[in-house]
C-alpha cells in the first residue's frame, strides 16, 4: 500500500471517555467535545461510538459542524454549538435542533428574536477574555435570560492543564458568583478541569483532548497510530547530505528510508531533524527536512528495511511527537490529513 495508514482505536476512546466520567460523582453528567471532526480522528464514528456508551450531550465548534452530527446521532443528544448563534445560523440551528452556547448580548437578542422558545445555553467570561458574556453585560441580561430558561450556564478555563495555576480558583470564584442561585445546570471542566477535582465538576463536564490520549490526562489510553509505508531505502557513503537544502549530512556509512508522509499529511515541517520514528520499539531519527509528501529517516541501525514505520503508536503518543516539533497534541491530531488510509479499531 503507497498510502500511510492511521488507526483509530474507538474502544480506547471509550475507554477514556469512561475513565474521565469515573472522576466525578454519579449526578454529574459527563459529555464529549467532538469539534474539528473530533480532534481529526473523525467525528461520525468517534460520536456513535460515544452514543453507543451513553453519552448524551456532544459539542462542536460551529453550526455546520452540529448539522452533520445531528445526521449521525439521530434526534435525541443534546449537541451544543460553543460559537453561538452567529448571523444566518438560525435555518441550521433550528431545523437541526442545536443548542447554541450564546456568547454575546447581541447573540442573545438574534437568538430570541429569530427562534423564541428554542433551547439555549449561556457561555459565560470568567477570565479567559475569548468567547462569553462579559460579566457586567450579564447583569443586565441575566434577568431576561433566565425567564427564557437556559438549559446550561458554562465557562472555560484558560490554565486547566496546569494544575496550581492560580487562574483557576480565580475563574472558579469568578464563575460561581456569576451563577450562584440560578437553578440552571452548570459547566465548566473540560479535561483539564475535570482533573482539578469535584469543585470544578458542577452539572456537565465536557472532556475533548483526554478522550483522544492527549494531555493533561496522563492515565489515557493510547487512540491513534500511523504507520508510514517505507518507498525506498538507500545506502549513503560519509558526507553524503539528504533532503532539500543539504540539512542533514551523513557522519557514517548510513541507509536512509524515504516514507510516504509530509507537511500535506500533517506532518508539519518544525518536525524537520527532530523527530523520531520507530521500527517497533527501536528509534529511527528524522534527518533532513519534512517535505510535503515525503520523510528521510536514518534505518542504519536497523538489520533491514522495514515495510513501514511509525511515528505515533505505542513507543511515541502524540504529547510527545509534539514536543520534538516544539507544539501541542492538540495540533498533531487536528492536522492529521485526509489522505491517510483510516482503519477503525473498537479493542477496549
Amino acid at each position: 500500500m503507497s498510502r500511510a495508514t492511521l488507526t483509530i482505536d474507538t474502544g480506547a476512546i471509550a475507554a477514556n471517555w469512561r475513565a474521565l466520567d469515573a472522576r466525578s460523582a454519579a449526578q454529574v453528567e459527563t459529555g464529549a467535545v467532538v469539534k474539528a471532526d473530533a480532534y481529526g480522528l473523525g467525528a461520525a464514528r468517534v460520536a456513535k461510538a460515544l452514543a453507543s456508551i451513553g453519552v448524551r450531550s456532544f459539542f462542536v465548534a460551529l453550526a455546520e459542524e452540529g448539522t452533520e452530527l445531528r445526521a449521525t446521532l439521530g434526534p435525541k443528544p443534546m449537541i451544543g454549538v460553543f460559537s453561538g448563534h452567529m448571523a444566518g445560523d438560525a435555518a441550521l440551528i433550528g431545523e437541526h435542533t442545536l443548542t447554541p452556547m450564546l456568547n454575546s448580548p447581541e447573540q442573545v437578542q438574534r437568538h430570541f428574536a429569530h427562534l423564541p422558545g428554542h433551547p439555549f445555553g449561556i457561555q459565560l467570561d470568567s477570565g479567559m477574555n475569548r468567547l462569553g458574556i462579559e460579566p457586567a453585560d450579564w447583569t443586565g441580561l441575566r434577568q431576561a435570560v433566565m425567564q427564557a430558561r437556559p438549559d446550561l450556564i458554562m465557562s472555560h478555563l484558560a490554565c486547566a492543564d496546569e494544575a496550581d495555576h492560580p487562574m483557576n480558583a480565580r475563574q472558579l470564584a469568578a464563575f460561581r458568583d456569576l451563577t450562584n442561585g440560578l437553578g440552571v445546570a452548570r459547566s465548566l471542566a473540560a479535561t483539564g478541569g475535570i482533573l482539578l477535582g469535584a469543585d470544578y465538576h458542577f452539572d456537565l463536564t465536557r472532556p475533548g483532548i483526554g478522550l483522544y490520549g492527549g494531555a493533561p490526562f496522563q492515565d489515557a489510553s493510547d487512540v491513534v497510530r500511523l504507520s508510514l509505508p517505507v518507498i525506498q531505502a538507500r545506502a549513503l557513503s560519509p558526507g553524503e547530505t539528504v533532503g532539500y537544502g543539504n540539512s542533514w549530512q551523513a557522519a557514517r556509512p548510513s541507509r536512509i528510508a524515504t516514507v510516504a508522509a509530509g507537511y500535506a499529511d500533517g506532518l508539519i515541517r518544525a518536525m524537520s531533524g527532530r523527530a523520531t520514528l520507530w521500527a517497533g520499539q527501536v528509534p529511527c531519527p528524522l534527518v533532513g527536512r519534512v517535505s510535503m509528501d515525503l520523510i528521510t529517516v536514518d534505518i542504519t541501525d536497523l538489520p533491514e528495511t522495514p515495510e513501514s514505520l511509525d511515528i505515533l503508536g505505542p513507543a511515541q503518543g502524540v504529547d510527545a511527537l509534539a514536543e520534538a516539533a516544539g507544539t501541542i497534541g492538540y495540533e498533531i491530531l487536528t492536522g492529521l490529513g485526509r489522505r491517510y488510509a483510516r482503519r477503525y479499531e473498537a479493542a477496549a
